[in-house]
């Protein structure tokens, strides 16, 4: 199966050759990049060959699945020359050449998809001294997603869970609020629900076209509005057999590239672009009944109703988060779900749908029982990556009584500055990562903190976590 994954795009490959040529004392420089193309490849290595104006060719090898970026280039420049450029005088200099972002786009169309959920929603139409009278009618919503897992059997779509819920729903719906039907359909293989007749149960039915394919609910979660549905893999395979499930990002920024692929009102899958606007912000949403507080990136990339649940990439192509809110009020203000909470809550979805026990169908989180105070937050620039980040510090105020952050020693002023999950070390830069962190849990990993205590580094002790320790999110 294809993954969509970081690819040497023309800028950096003509980059990388330009430094090749400089180093080795070559004269080309002066001769501009016409075209890059992959011309061989042995099955460990690709061979690209670079075209100039002046009608010379040069040529570069790549090892398979190791990804050249802008970062390795400035390090090896500056290992090279000594030179005390910094990483943004190094672009202003070296990186002249307008991007294009079409290649890597191309190929974030091949995981994203175009929703359809059916819903049978029941309303009240008048009233008067007798009471109300309802109506119930088929209802028909758009959406989108991304296709992130594949297994022989099964492809699964992340989505959001207001996309797959309608508080409308009822006993007409089959006693539930989530879809009754919900169909997906590819990018370049698009179709629309159209009116056929009336259904066994009396509502009106839909035909949705040869290209629909068939995906059911696997589980969600209505706080983190993160859902994860699935189609089988034959069904996929056969409409189109070049579909690529998308790979999610190590992390994000502010001002970086924000690419969203939706399906803005319903009209099919369309791209925009813009950057990170901000990179944590809070927003209320009433998805169901109740009004909860999420958390978002705030991104000036356009997005439209139908949207919902599609994909935002950076520009190496990979996730960022799940575009799901816009405001209606402010221009180029819009939101996503950051990719720690996107990723973890599917993530944790696919376990308990795989983990063979049939009670345990949802999102689980362990709670560690510690309550923090956030001191000294700060923006820390990094001149050598080009990025920065805020940065906090995150002190212990309270532990509850037998809670895991009581049982492995935890104290109140003590600073946690990372969790450790197994062998997995995840740094704590912000009040939320503690959260996040929460989402990767597994029964029978064993936790532990990293702590500065009176100014002395240490690892609390540690715990292994039990099923009765996780929570079910809702």
């Amino acid at each position: 199966m294809k993954k969509v994954g970081k690819k040497i795009g023309i800028v950096l490959a003509a980059l990388v050759l330009v430094f090749a040529l400089m180093l080795a004392g070559c004269a080309k420089e002066a001769a501009s990049v016409i075209s890059i193309q992959k011309t061989d490849s042995n099955g460990k290595q690709d061979i690209y060959t670079v075209y100039y104006s002046d009608g010379t060719t040069s040529s570069m090898t790549v090892t398979n699945g190791n990804d050249i970026t802008v970062e390795m280039l400035y390090a090896y420049y500056k290992q090279v020359y000594g030179d005390e450029l910094t990483y943004a005088e190094f672009l202003e200099k070296y990186l002249s050449v307008t991007t294009d972002n079409s290649a890597v786009i191309g190929e974030c169309l091949q995981s994203s998809v175009k929703l359809y959920t059916e819903f049978v929603e029941t309303t009240t139409v008048s009233s008067g001294i007798f009471g109300g009278i309802t109506s119930s009618q088929t209802a028909v919503y758009t959406g989108s997603g991304v296709i992130y897992d594949m297994d022989e059997d099964y492809t699964y779509i992340i989505t959001n869970y207001h996309v797959v819920y309608d508080n409308k729903a009822g006993a007409a719906n089959g006693n539930s609020q989530l879809a009754r039907k919900i169909v997906c359909y590819l990018y370049g293989s698009e179709g629309d629900p159209a009116p056929d007749g009336r259904g066994m149960d009396g509502y009106q039915a839909y035909d949705y076209g040869d290209y629909a394919i068939e995906c059911e609910f696997v589980g969600g979660s209505v706080t983190n509005d993160i859902a994860v549905i699935r189609a089988e893999t034959r069904d996929i395979s056969q409409i189109n057999p070049n579909v690529a499930t998308a790979e999610f990002a190590s992390e994000y920024h502010v001002g970086e590239t924000a690419i969203a692929i939706g399906n803005p009102e319903g009209a099919g899958i369309s791209v925009t672009e813009g950057i990170v606007s901000v990179d944590n912000e809070y927003i209320s949403l009433q998805i169901d009944s109740t009004t909860r507080s999420y958390r978002s990136l705030r991104i000036d990339t356009a997005i439209y109703g139908g949207s919902s649940g599609g994909g935002l990439f950076n520009l190496h192509g990979e996730l960022i988060g799940i575009t799901n809110a816009g405001n209606s009020t402010d221009q180029n203000i819009n939101y996503a779900i950051p990719l720690e909470i996107a990723k973890g809550t599917a993530d944790n979805i696919l376990y308990y749908h795989r983990d063979g026990d049939d009670s345990t169908n949802g999102v689980y989180k362990v709670y560690f029982g510690v309550g923090i105070v956030v001191q000294n937050s700060r923006y820390i620039y990094d001149a050598s990556s080009g990025y920065g980040r805020i940065q906090e510090e995150i002190v212990v105020n309270s532990t509850e009584r037998n809670s895991i952050a009581k049982t492995i020693g935890l104290e109140v002023n003590d600073r946690l500055t990372a969790i450790n999950i197994g062998d997995r070390k995840i740094t704590l830069d912000r009040e939320f990562d503690i959260s996040d962190a929460a989402l990767l849990v597994r029964p029978g990993d064993t936790v532990s903190f990293d702590v500065t205590r009176g100014g002395t580094a240490m690892t609390s002790g540690s715990y292994t976590v039990k099923s009765s320790d996780l929570t079910l999110v809702s």
